[in-house]
């Protein structure tokens, strides 16, 4: 090779390396904008006492009023609740789905793909007038309608201590997995299919394929959908801001409801920085034990 090869290709490396650190350094950029510089900034709040006229520097006195709230502990107690019962469940339906959807023509599994996933590109305020229908608590409403076949009386499913967080619960349940669904189908579609053949051989049948095959070959993807779900589910806010309020008697607030209130209601955005913290603190735990006894033997 020449020097004069050797020279132009070094050039070329050179051009490409500096576009590289271009792109690299705007998306460094974007992220110190609105993720490294916000999260600093409640860091430094969450140790005053904070307002737009000014602050005033007061130490760990917002994380201390906060360990001793009542409404933080109940918050953290409805939030654990919501996720343990949604999360799991949410999986099983999300994983039976894909399972149904994987026997079917190519493009009958776009189609179903498209109708599950559609919920979730529609507007959440949408939904939730939707919820507000069918938990209507005059006889109107769907729910009350349905378990009226029954013989059992309308409940006020929104407005009653016993069975708010039900509600929230049963909405959950029944929205949108699509995302799930999709990634699941996935996952099933990069088994290979020798390991089918192979079973067939030795004369498996339906359940065992699923309990030596597909169920340990899905780990990864089961292991991922469960930590992100924990993590949105222990982030919920929507549901709980648009259908109860957090009510009745503070039945179904959750902590980022707790946090919107204390910041942009009772404007103690000190407080409200130190909850978000103490927030994902708990996230970044419960994520940290999920990888450590449930990821022994999942390669990422």
């Amino acid at each position: 090779m020449s020097r004069a090869t050797s020279r132009a290709r070094n050039r070329l490396n050179r051009g490409d390396s500096a576009w590289a650190y271009l792109f690299i350094i705007v998306a460094l950029l974007v992220y110190a904008l609105f993720t490294a510089y916000p999260v600093l900034s409640a860091f430094i709040i969450s140790f005053q006492e904070y307002s737009p006229r000014g602050s005033t520097y007061i130490g760990v006195d917002n994380y201390t009023s906060i360990l001793q709230s009542e409404l933080f502990w109940k918050s953290i107690r409805n939030t654990i609740i919501y996720t343990v019962l949604t999360v799991p469940v949410a999986l099983i339906l999300s994983f039976a789905v894909a399972i149904m959807i994987m026997p079917l023509r190519k493009r009958l599994q776009t189609t179903f793909k498209a109708i599950y996933y559609l919920p979730a590109v529609a507007s959440g305020v949408a939904l939730a007038v939707v919820w507000l229908w069918i938990f209507d608590p005059m006889s109107a409403g769907v729910l009350n309608r349905f378990i009226g076949f029954f013989g059992i009386d309308s409940q006020n499913w929104l407005g009653s201590s016993s069975t708010a967080m039900f509600s929230l619960v049963l909405m959950s349940w029944l929205s949108s997995h699509g995302t799930a669904i999709i990634i699941y189908v996935a996952a099933l579609l990069g088994i290979d299919s020798s390991y089918y053949e192979a079973a067939d051989i030795d004369g498996a049948n339906f359940v065992q394929k699923m309990w030596h095959i597909v169920i340990p070959c899905l780990k990864p993807t089961t292991l991922f959908l469960l930590v992100t779900g924990v993590i949105g589910s222990f982030q919920v806010f929507q549901n709980a801001y648009l259908m109860t309020g957090g009510g009745p008697n503070h039945a179904t607030t959750m902590v980022g409801l707790l946090i919107f209130d204390t910041a942009f209601k009772y404007f103690e955005f000190g407080k409200a920085a130190a909850q978000s913290l103490l927030l994902a603190l708990m996230i970044g735990i419960v994520a940290f034990l999920q990888f450590k006894f449930l990821g022994k033997d999942v390669e990422y």
